[in-house]
């Protein structure tokens, strides 16, 4: 099956906005609005993206892609101005770790290269009410604070490759019945996803038994538990702009600085705990659980001067150096790509290799790409000596985590390493000169 089945795309330039489309009833009912909404409010939207994740974890999925692709054909024939793609995610049901956050996080993932790759800038999503509800209790269950027990923004930034994407929630303050009532009174047809049923998953079990006997309890549960959200929302706001207050000396764009963060713990620990959590929240990673945020000030606060510590966190490495805590994530230790050589002017000023040279040497095959084995040398500037890659990444302050760098070999020759620079004896400033660049595969 192909991972991408895209719909003739609009001619006219203008807003694109997206819609994911699982083909529940939930997403069938924001669709259907969406469209009617454009067409009959005049709003300054040219063109609707559907957007379907097909997660190859149960057997009538190709028949969910399959509604999903006709619902929106129905759609272009009735004139709206709708397009089609979507993707297939490869995920392994028998790997370590939560099934669910791991498909939750690959279809995030998946949706935001959809929308970059079609430069969409909008993504809405059909989480309601009683998604919120269920939310909030699940992150009750799991002891959250704040930030997790706000549950689900209507509205938040994500980062992609083509710039920021703004997911939006417009069904939040619509119940699960109020869906109903709607796909019923407009005549709509969904289909159900039969491990929806299935109370071995938490978030099925607080739907099933959890959520019917609160509202026996409390008619207005669902709405007063969503409405908490909300509150909690803004209260985490609040606390967002205390940490970028109180971390005015220890937020160094995406690092910590250690030594003030020590000073706001001894004095402050709600503070300091807040601070480390909103720098979490801007690296896009989970928050620790009390007990491991323990452990980590109990490190940093035996740690030795310039000692390095690691941390493995979200499947990410939270790491010490030079009195810095950085987030690194684990294949950047060992990027893919390749080296490719740049052109340069004819008229410029800056130093290259013969391009002359490099035609023979991939004529021949003798271009290479190499790891670091520990005894290469290279020479970066005029009038100083060949040194070791050891001490050129300490010269120019490069974290361990990003010495692995990739080296070309020209002729059995070290001609550049990535990060670092070329090898100057090798450099000419006239003739036809390319300059070679490490590119890391997207």
């Amino acid at each position: 099956m192909a991972n991408s089945r895209k719909s003739p795309q609009s001619p006219k330039p203008g807003k694109r906005i997206a819609v994911a489309l699982s083909g529940g009833l939930d997403s069938v009912v924001l669709l259907d609005t969406v469209c009617k909404a454009q067409a009959f409010q005049s709003q300054n939207i040219e063109e609707i993206w559907v957007l379907h994740i097909h997660h190859g974890l149960q057997k009538p999925a190709d028949e969910w892609l399959e509604f999903c692709e006709k619902l929106t054909a129905q759609y272009q024939k009735k004139k709206y101005p709708v397009a089609f793609d979507f993707r297939l995610l490869h995920l392994n049901p028998s790997a370590e770790g939560n099934i669910e956050a791991r498909a939750r996080t690959a279809r995030y993932e998946a949706l935001a290269d959809l929308c970059a790759e079609h430069q969409i800038e909008d993504l809405l999503l059909a989480h309601h009410q009683n998604d919120q509800a269920e939310t909030v209790l699940l992150q009750l269950l799991r002891g959250a604070g704040v930030a997790g027990l706000s549950a689900m923004p209507s509205e938040r930034m994500i980062s992609a490759d083509q710039g920021p994407i703004t997911i939006w929630r417009p069904l939040l303050g619509e119940s699960r019945e109020a869906l109903g009532a709607y796909a019923k009174a407009n005549r709509l047809k969904w289909i159900e996803d039969p491990s929806n049923q299935s109370t071995r998953y938490r978030r099925n079990a607080i739907r099933k038994d959890i959520i019917p006997r609160l509202g026996k309890i409390q008619p207005e549960a669902i709405a007063n538990l969503a409405r908490s959200a909300q509150l909690l929302g803004d209260a985490q706001f609040l606390l967002d702009r205390l940490a970028k207050a109180d971390g005015k000396t220890i937020l160094n764009q995406d690092h910590l600085q250690l030594k003030p963060l020590l000073e706001l713990h001894k004095n402050d620990l709600p503070a300091a705990n807040n601070v480390l959590r909103y720098w979490l929240k801007l690296q896009n990673l989970a928050m620790p659980s009390q007990e491991r945020l323990q452990s980590w000030w109990s490190d940093l606060q035996t740690v030795e001067a310039n000692t390095q510590l690691k941390w493995l966190h979200d499947d990410h490495e939270i790491v010490l150096w030079r009195g810095q805590l950085s987030v690194v994530k684990m294949q950047e230790q060992h990027t893919a790509g390749q080296w490719v050589f740049t052109p340069l002017p004819l008229r410029s000023k800056t130093l290259g290799l013969s391009l002359e040279w490099v035609n023979q040497a991939k004529a021949s095959g003798s271009i290479e790409e190499r790891q670091r084995s520990g005894a290469e040398r290279l020479q970066l500037k005029s009038k100083t000596p060949r040194k070791t890659l050891k001490n050129l990444f300490q010269e120019n302050a490069i974290p361990p985590w990003q010495r692995q760098a990739p080296l070309l070999f020209i002729d059995g020759q070290l001609i550049a390493v990535a990060g670092l620079g070329v090898s100057f004896p090798h450099l000419i400033g006239s003739g036809k000169r390319v300059l070679p660049e490490w590119q890391p595969a997207q």
